[in-house]
Parts: structure tokens; C-alpha cells; sequence
């Protein structure tokens, strides 16, 4: 047994965030698979649907997440027909990715199971809410950090 507090599971905020980002993903994982998209292509999905056109270190920026990790995503993507990548017309070093018609379409479908998934999580919607917040301020404090140097996920 621990001699100190701060050392128990209980206490620890990293373990309740992975133990909860375990248990949110393994569900959307599984209601996305009859959408043909993974998780990870789900939160590109999300940055597109929120600004189609955008380039791979935006959608790298706004996912934190390392450039080289989004393009395989995109290329998945392209395959299955949700988006169109494209050069730049105005920079030939930076490629954007362009929602398809089918990958517009997805977003209704999309809706219902983020819908889903936060019915499950059983939180009012303030709540819930309120919880986004707070870790989304977690997650620019944690950024914000000049002894942490990001890498790819």
C-alpha cells in the first residue's frame, strides 16, 4: 500500500481522463464503424465540417496533433470518398482538403451519433457542457507548458 495520497488511482486526473477517453471513444468507435469512419477520421471530419478547405497543419493545429499523423487520415478519407485533397493554388507546398458530397452528407449521420454518445455519457446538457469547457482550458493550460514539447500523437 502507498504511503502517500497523491499516489492512489483515485486521485489521479490522468487516469480519470484516460479511463474516460477510453470508454467515449470505445463507444463512438463503435457507432461510427456502420459510418465507415475510425475515430481518428471522425475528428477530421469534425475540423472539415467546422471549416471545409482546410490545409494539413491547419487541421494539424486544430486537432493537436503532428502534420505527419493527419495525412494518412486524409489519404484514408480520399479513399473512401469523403474528401478531395488538392495543392494550393496560391502555395504549391501546402495541400487542402475539400469536403465531397458524400463526406457533406455524412455530417447528418455523424450528428445522430454524437448525439448518441453524449446521451450515454448521462450528463445534463449544462453539465456536460461546463466539462467541455473545463477541459478544453485543461488542454491550453497543459499546451501552454515550456517544459512539455508536443509531439506526435
Amino acid at each position: 500500500m502507498t504511503r502517500y495520497q497523491n499516489l492512489r488511482l483515485e486521485r489521479q486526473l490522468c487516469f480519470a481522463l484516460y479511463a474516460a477517453t477510453h470508454g467515449i471513444t470505445r463507444s463512438y468507435r463503435v457507432r461510427l464503424k456502420a459510418v465507415g469512419l475510425t475515430y481518428p477520421q471522425y475528428l477530421v471530419m469534425l475540423a472539415l465540417w467546422e471549416e471545409d478547405g482546410r490545409s494539413v497543419s491547419q487541421l494539424a493545429q486544430r486537432l493537436h496533433l503532428d502534420s505527419a499523423a493527419i495525412t494518412p487520415l486524409l489519404k484514408r478519407l480520399e479513399v473512401a470518398g469523403f474528401l478531395e485533397r488538392q495543392r494550393s493554388p496560391t502555395e504549391e507546398r501546402v495541400v487542402q482538403s475539400f469536403l465531397t458530397p458524400a463526406g457533406r452528407e455524412l455530417e447528418h449521420a455523424v450528428a445522430r451519433i454524437q448525439g448518441e454518445v453524449a446521451c450515454q455519457a448521462g450528463l445534463p446538457e449544462e453539465a456536460f457542457m461546463a466539462l467541455c469547457s473545463t477541459l478544453h482550458e485543461l488542454t491550453q493550460r497543459m499546451a501552454d507548458d515550456p517544459k512539455v514539447k508536443r509531439v506526435a500523437a
